[in-house]
C-alpha cells in the first residue's frame, strides 16, 4: 500500500493524543471474561454461577434466536436442540446439582439408561461421543458446559442438528466442539431421544408456564419504571431458554450481535424456579446499553473515571473501559432504585376515619423510610465493589422519577452533565471490598493476576507509556511471546510520543500478527484515522481503512460507530482554543507525552 510522507511537527503530538483518545477501549473480539455483581442489586441475594458469553457478532443469528418479523421481542421458550445436546452431557456423567433439578431431568436420564441397557449399537455410540467430550473437557466446569449450549443455540431441529451457519462464522466457543455433531446425530437416533423429547414435552410447557407470569411481571415493572415502550419485534431479541437437564446453579448468558440469549434451569422448588433477578439483570443490559453507547461522543470526557478504579476487584475489562463500568453502574443504580424490603407495603384503608388514616401514613412513613435505607446500603455495597457511579445514576433516577421522564429521555443529561472530577475523586475515597460475585452476562471463570501485556495496557490507562514500552519490548523479544498485542501496544506508543509514520508501520505489523477481531478492527481504524490526518489527506485509503474495520466483524458498538464515523466524514482533529502558536513549535515538545497522559484513553486488550 502506497504511503505520503507525514510533516513532523508538534502538530503531530497532539494528533497522536487524539487518536488515541477517539477511540474506547479495545477487547478481545471473540469471548468476554470478565466479571461483576448482581447478587447485590437484586430481590434474590443469591447468584447462581455462570458462564462465558460469545460475543462475537457472527454474521448470521443463532437458529434459536430467529423469529419471523412481527412476533414479539422478548420470549420465554424450550429448545429441542438444546435439550439433546444437555441429555448427552448427562448420559455422559453430566450430574452437576442433579439433586436440586427438577424432576424431569432424572426422568430423562432413567429413560437414556434405560434405552442404552437394551441396544449394544446405543452403547457403542455413547461411548464415541462421551470420548469426545472427555477429550474436549475444559476445567472450569461452567465454561465446559457453556461450549455446548453455544453450539446448540445454532442448531437445526432433530435429526438434522446443523448448523445454520459455517463453521467460521461461529461463535469460537461453538467451533471448537463442532466435530460432536455426527456423534450426537448417532447417539440421538440410537436411543430415539427425540420421542424422549415428546414424552416430556408436557413437563417442560409446565415449567415454561410456572416462569412465564413472573417473568412478565419483571419486565413489564421494568418498562413501566424507565417508561420503555413494549413493542413488536424490530430486529432484536431478549429470548430466555429453559432446559432442566443443566444445573439449576448455572447461568449462560449470550449475546450475538443485537441479541440477548439467556439458557437458564428450573430447581425443584415449590415457588419460582428460576431467578427472577438475573432475567431482569440481564433485560437490563438488553435496554440499558444501547442507549449508553449512543452517546460515545461523551465517553472520552468520562474516561478519568478509570483512575478511581485501579483498586477495585473488578475484571480488568471494567478497569479499561468506562462505557461498560458505567453502563454496569447505571444498572445496579436501576435494581437499587426498584429493590422492594420483604416486609409488604401498609394497605391503604378504605375508611377516612382519622385513626385509619394516621396509622396508615405511620406505618407507609416507615415503610418507605426502611426501603430508602436498604436501597442506600445496596448503593453503597455496590460502589464497594467497583461500581462507583451507581451512587451518582441513583441520585439522576430520582430526579428521573420526580419529572415522571423516561431513561430515553433522560440518559443524555445524566451522561452529558455528569461532573468528572467530583465523582473521580468520589471513587477514589471508597474503600474497596476484596472479592465480588459474578454477573450472569459477564463472568470471569477465575480471578486472574494482570501481567504481562495487561499490565502493559494498564500503564497506558494510566498515561505511562515508559513502563508500556519495557514490557512490551520484553514481549516482543520472547519467541513464546503474544508479538500481536506487543505490535499493537508500541504502535499506540508511538502515536502518543509523535511518530506517525512509525506508528502506521506498526499497525500494519499488527495486522499481519493478530487474529484478534477487536485489534484487527482498531488498527484500521488507527490507520484510516492517520490517513485522513496527513497532509494533504490521503481519503481513499482512509475510508479503505474504515470499511476493513467493518469487514472484521468486531462485536463492540464502539468499533461500528468509529468506523462508520470515518466513512461519513473524514477524521479531524478538535480546535484549541485560546492558543498562541509559539514561534519555534517543536520548543517545548514533550516527547513522553506528559501533558495528554491524564486524557489518555487506551484500549483495553480483552
Amino acid at each position: 500500500m502506497p504511503r505520503k510522507p507525514f510533516p513532523l511537527s508538534l502538530h503531530i503530538a497532539l494528533l497522536s493524543a487524539t487518536l488515541l483518545l477517539s477511540h474506547a477501549s479495545t477487547g478481545s473480539a471473540q469471548t468476554v471474561s470478565t466479571s461483576s455483581s448482581s447478587s447485590s442489586t437484586s430481590n434474590n441475594p443469591t447468584t447462581p454461577s455462570t458462564t462465558q458469553p460469545d460475543q462475537t457478532n457472527p454474521v448470521n443469528r443463532p437458529r434459536a434466536a430467529q423469529i419471523e418479523a412481527g412476533g414479539a421481542a422478548v420470549t420465554l421458550e424450550s429448545n429441542e436442540p438444546l435439550f439433546e445436546m444437555a441429555a448427552a452431557l448427562n448420559a455422559c456423567g453430566y450430574d452437576a446439582d442433579l439433586d436440586k433439578s427438577a424432576p424431569v431431568r432424572l426422568e430423562v436420564r432413567s429413560e437414556m439408561n434405560a434405552a442404552l441397557a437394551a441396544s449394544d449399537e446405543a452403547r457403542a455410540s455413547r461411548d464415541a461421543l462421551c470420548a469426545y467430550i472427555a477429550a474436549h473437557h475444559l476445567n472450569d466446569s461452567a465454561l465446559n458446559v457453556g461450549q455446548y449450549v453455544s453450539l446448540s443455540l445454532y442448531l437445526s431441529p432433530p435429526p438434522s442438528l446443523t448448523p445454520n451457519v459455517s463453521e467460521l462464522d461461529l461463535p469460537p466457543q461453538a467451533a471448537a466442539i463442532v466435530n460432536v455433531l455426527p456423534l450426537l446425530r448417532a447417539f440421538a437416533e440410537d436411543i430415539e431421544l427425540h420421542f424422549i423429547w415428546l414424552h416430556h414435552r408436557p413437563e417442560y410447557d409446565a415449567l415454561l408456564a410456572r416462569v412465564h407470569d413472573p417473568m412478565t411481571q419483571a419486565i413489564l415493572s421494568t418498562n413501566i419504571y424507565l417508561h420503555q415502550p413494549v413493542s413488536s419485534y424490530d430486529g432484536r431479541r431478549f429470548l430466555v431458554l429453559l432446559e432442566p437437564m443443566l444445573s439449576p446453579a448455572l447461568t449462560n448468558a449470550r449475546i450475538y450481535g443485537a441479541d440477548y440469549i439467556i439458557v437458564m434451569s428450573p430447581d425443584n422448588s415449590a415457588g419460582v424456579p428460576v431467578a427472577m433477578s438475573q432475567i431482569r439483570h440481564i433485560y437490563l443490559h438488553y435496554v440499558v446499553e444501547p442507549l449508553v453507547y449512543s452517546r460515545g461522543s461523551a465517553m472520552e470526557r468520562i474516561q478519568p473515571m478509570l483512575r478511581g478504579v485501579q483498586d477495585a476487584p473488578l475484571e480488568f475489562f471494567y478497569k479499561s473501559d468506562v462505557v461498560a463500568l458505567m453502563t454496569e453502574s447505571l444498572i445496579k443504580a436501576i435494581e437499587a432504585r426498584m429493590y422492594l424490603i420483604d416486609s409488604p407495603a401498609p394497605e391503604k384503608p378504605k375508611s377516612k376515619e382519622r385513626v385509619d388514616t394516621d396509622q396508615y401514613a405511620a406505618l407507609k412513613d416507615l415503610y418507605d423510610r426502611e426501603t430508602s435505607l436498604a436501597r442506600q446500603k445496596l448503593v453503597d455495597l455496590d460502589e464497594s465493589q467497583g461500581w462507583v457511579l451507581t451512587g451518582y445514576f441513583y441520585e439522576h433516577l430520582q430526579i428521573m422519577e420526580h419529572n415522571s421522564d423516561g431513561l430515553t429521555e433522560e440518559i443524555a443529561p445524566m451522561i452529558y452533565g455528569m461532573d468528572v472530577e467530583r465523582e473521580r475523586k468520589h471513587a477514589e475515597e471508597i474503600v474497596f471490598a476484596k472479592n465480588i460475585s459474578s454477573d450472569p452476562l459477564r463472568p470471569a471463570p477465575q480471578p486472574r493476576t494482570i501481567a504481562g501485556m495487561d499490565l502493559a495496557e494498564l500503564d497506558l490507562l494510566k498515561g505511562n507509556p515508559v513502563d508500556a514500552l519495557d514490557i512490551a519490548e520484553k514481549i516482543m523479544a520472547d519467541p513464546k511471546g503474544d508479538h500481536a498485542r506487543a505490535q499493537y501496544v508500541l504502535a499506540r506508543i508511538d502515536l502518543m510520543q509523535g511518530d506517525p509514520e512509525k506508528a502506521m508501520h506498526g499497525f500494519q505489523q499488527t495486522l499481519a500478527l493478530s487474529k484478534d477481531p477487536r485489534t484487527l478492527a482498531w488498527s484500521h481504524i488507527y490507520l484510516g484515522r492517520l490517513y485522513d490526518s496527513m497532509n494533504p489527506p490521503d481519503r481513499d485509503h482512509a475510508v479503505a481503512e474504515y470499511n476493513r474495520a467493518l469487514a472484521v466483524r468486531d462485536s463492540r458498538p464502539d468499533t461500528k460507530q468509529a468506523a462508520e464515523s470515518g466513512i461519513k466524514k473524514p477524521f479531524a482533529l478538535p480546535l484549541r482554543e485560546n492558543k498562541t502558536p509559539a514561534i519555534d513549535p517543536d520548543k517545548d515538545f514533550d516527547p513522553t507525552g506528559k501533558s495528554q497522559k491524564d486524557s489518555y484513553k487506551p484500549p483495553s486488550p480483552n
